[in-house]
Formats: C-alpha cells, structure tokens, sequence
C-alpha cells in the first residue's frame, strides 16, 4: 500500500494506534513504546512528515494527516490479520512476534489471499475443524 520502510510503517502503525485512545501523541511515547532513542524517533517523524503522513512541528504534538489515517488504519488491520491467521492455524509461535516479522514482508496480493482464508474458515466452521484435525495430526506424525 504505501512505500514506506518496514521502519516508518512501524512508527505510522504505533502514531495510529495511539491516536484511537489519546488526543496528543508524543515524541517519548513512541520512544518507549518502539524502544528507540529520542533522536530516532525525530528522524523518522521528520520523513514521515516529508511524505506528507503526519503534521509535527519540533517539540509539539504529532497529527496524522488523510493520508496517513488511512494508511495507518491499513497497517493495522494488516496486523491483526496476520494474528488472526496465525491463530487460526494453530501455530505454536509467539503471535505478535511472528504477525511483526512477516507484515512488512508481504504483497498486498497475499494479504487479500490471507484475508480470504481467514474469511472463509470463520465463515465454515465445519472445513475449520477439518483442517485443524490435520494440522493436529500431521504435527503428530513428525514427531
């Protein structure tokens, strides 16, 4: 969707998520939420706001911008897409973790592949339990 850095969709993911429960999103909040120094985190606001994502002025408040609502919301939709999936096919990872390494990674074509699957095994709880009970037993015979 946006051509931004694994790195700038992280601190356009946290900006967003911290714009649904707060009116002011700050410098330090996104330094200890991403556990990135202050100075990093005004270089990455800085390119954020050249490609026209947020309005920041130095020391003040971040805003997101349409622009960057939008894909905000799109990466953190992605995400929870991902954790969803990964429930779904019951696998044994830390979810978060795995949902974080494989988001920046990802075409936009095998997310709607992911969303669909998603879709249709919440919608056909019958083909779910089917492919859960191969999932459990092919991990069986591995081992």
């Amino acid at each position: 969707m946006g051509t931004l850095t694994p790195s700038l969709e992280d601190y356009l993911e946290e900006i967003y998520r911290f714009s649904l429960s707060t009116d002011t999103v700050r410098v330090t909040d996104l330094s200890i939420k991403l556990g990135v120094s202050l100075p990093s985190v005004t270089k990455a606001l800085r390119k954020l706001r050249s490609g026209q994502y947020i309005y920041y002025q130095r020391y003040g408040e971040i805003n997101l911008s349409e622009k960057g609502k939008k894909l905000g919301n799109f990466l953190v939709k992605r995400n929870q897409l991902l954790q969803e999936f990964l429930v779904l096919i019951n696998t044994d990872c830390d979810i978060a973790a795995e949902a974080e390494a494989m988001e920046h990674y990802l075409s936009e074509a095998t997310i709607r592949s992911i969303q669909a699957i998603v879709t249709f095994l919440n919608e056909n709880p019958k083909w779910y339990e089917v492919l859960l009970e191969y999932i459990t037993s092919s991990s069986k015979t591995k081992e």
